[in-house]
C-alpha cells in the first residue's frame, strides 16, 4: 500500500468512525448527562478546530484561530455537520496530491506562536491520529455514563468497508 493510498485509508477510516461516534453521542440523554455530553462536544470540537487549522496550513490560507477550542460550545447537530464536511475535505485532498507534494515541508506557525514545519504527509499523518486519539477519550466518556463500547478500530473499518477481508486465502 502506498503512503498515498494508506493516508486516503486512515483519513476514510477517520470519517467513519466520526460518523459513529456522533450518531451514539447524539443518543446520549442531553438531561441526565449534560456534564458528560458537555466534556465530549468541547472535546470534539477541538479536533475539529486542529482540523481546520491543519487544513488551512495545508491549502495555504490563514485558519483565524488563535486557540485549539473555541469560546462557545457548539450544538452537536451543527458540529456534526462540520465535521463530515471537513473529513470530506481531507479526503479528497488527499487524494489529489502527488508523491512529491507529500514530502513537500510547509512552514507554518501553532497557535501559541512557536514557529514549526512538516511534510504534507506528517501534517495529514498528524490528523488521522489526533482525531483518533480524541475519539478514543470520547468513547471513554460515553462509556461512563452507560454508552456502548465504540468498534472504531482502523481493523473494524478495513473489514466492515471491505468485508471480503474476511475471507480466508
Amino acid at each position: 500500500m502506498s503512503t498515498s493510498t494508506l493516508l486516503q485509508s486512515l483519513l476514510r477510516h477517520k470519517a467513519w468512525a466520526n460518523e459513529d461516534l456522533y450518531a451514539e453521542l447524539a443518543k446520549l440523554d442531553a438531561t441526565a448527562h449534560a456534564t458528560e455530553r458537555h466534556a465530549a462536544i468541547r472535546v470534539l470540537n477541538h479536533v475539529y478546530v486542529v482540523d481546520r487549522i491543519f487544513a488551512a496550513h495545508l491549502s495555504g490560507t490563514a485558519h483565524g484561530y488563535t486557540t485549539t477550542n473555541t469560546t462557545e460550545t457548539p450544538m452537536l447537530d451543527a458540529l456534526r455537520e462540520a465535521v463530515a464536511a471537513s473529513d470530506h475535505w481531507f479526503c479528497d485532498y488527499v487524494g489529489t496530491l502527488t508523491p512529491q507534494a507529500l514530502t513537500e515541508d510547509i512552514a507554518f506557525t501553532f497557535t501559541d506562536g512557536t514557529a514549526a514545519r512538516m511534510s504534507r504527509e506528517e501534517m495529514l499523518a498528524h490528523v488521522a491520529t489526533h482525531g483518533s486519539y480524541h475519539r478514543g477519550a470520547v468513547g471513554r466518556i460515553l462509556a461512563q455514563a452507560g454508552g456502548p463500547p465504540l468498534a472504531d478500530l482502523y481493523t473494524a473499518y478495513l473489514h466492515r468497508s471491505e468485508p471480503q477481508r474476511r475471507e480466508r486465502l
